[in-house]
């Protein structure tokens, strides 16, 4: 059976929805982290509102973001109208995309946590990048210790039905590493205190190759 184009989930585009028009200085500094030095021809995965669409280099030559939520992906057509580089928002699932010519940089954006296959998806991804190309990423990953055992508690009850598929205990690097990529550079960080109990506190920020 063929992948899905869309997938549409209106609780959680209300959600998300409303987080995004409310991003604080602190993430938006991460999404601009992540864009940094891209060039050529872009994929944006899971674009959502168009959160990272004003960030985009000038060096950027075309953007083709994908979002397969019809609510998000309509505030993504009207993100992309008003930014600075040519953005292209496509209805597709990464399954589905049909990208013809592969991109020079592909961009994952708090999205990898909510794909039902990921180590599927990113073998696609790597198959959909030049040689030589980067993937940039930007994802909350899973933590060890007590938020470790809130993230797998979340996980197996509302969190997942709430936030859209989102999966907070994900070994992420691991799995990019797993589908071919070299990590080039990579840092790690909490967006909230050690102390507070939120389970998408830990984040992973990096750039990852398809070796030449």
């Amino acid at each position: 059976m063929s992948a899905p184009d869309t997938l549409d989930n209106p609780l959680f585009a209300r959600i998300w929805t409303f987080m995004s028009s409310r991003e604080t200085d602190w993430l938006r500094d991460r999404r601009r982290e992540n864009l940094e030095g891209l060039s050529g021809r872009v994929l944006e995965i899971g674009a959502g509102t168009g959160s990272n669409f004003g960030f985009y280099p000038d060096t950027v030559t075309e953007v083709v973001a994908a979002e397969p939520e019809s609510r998000l992906r309509d505030a993504a057509v009207s993100a992309a109208a008003a930014a600075s580089v040519p953005i292209t928002v496509v209805a597709s699932t990464v399954e589905a995309l049909d990208s013809g010519e592969p991109f020079d940089a592909i961009v994952c954006s708090l999205v990898l946590c909510s794909v039902d296959r990921p180590e599927d998806v990113l073998r696609q991804l790597f198959a959909l990048l030049k040689p030589g190309g980067e993937l940039r990423y930007f994802e909350h990953v899973a933590s060890a210790g007590m938020r470790g055992g809130l993230q797998r508690l979340a996980d197996a009850t509302f969190w997942p039905r709430l936030f859209g598929n989102c999966h907070t205990h994900r070994d992420t690097e691991q799995m990019i590493t797993a589908a071919g990529f070299v990590v080039d550079r990579a840092r790690r960080g909490h967006q909230f205190p050690a102390w507070a109990p939120v389970p998408v506190s830990e984040f992973a920020l990096g750039s990852a190759s398809r070796p030449a």
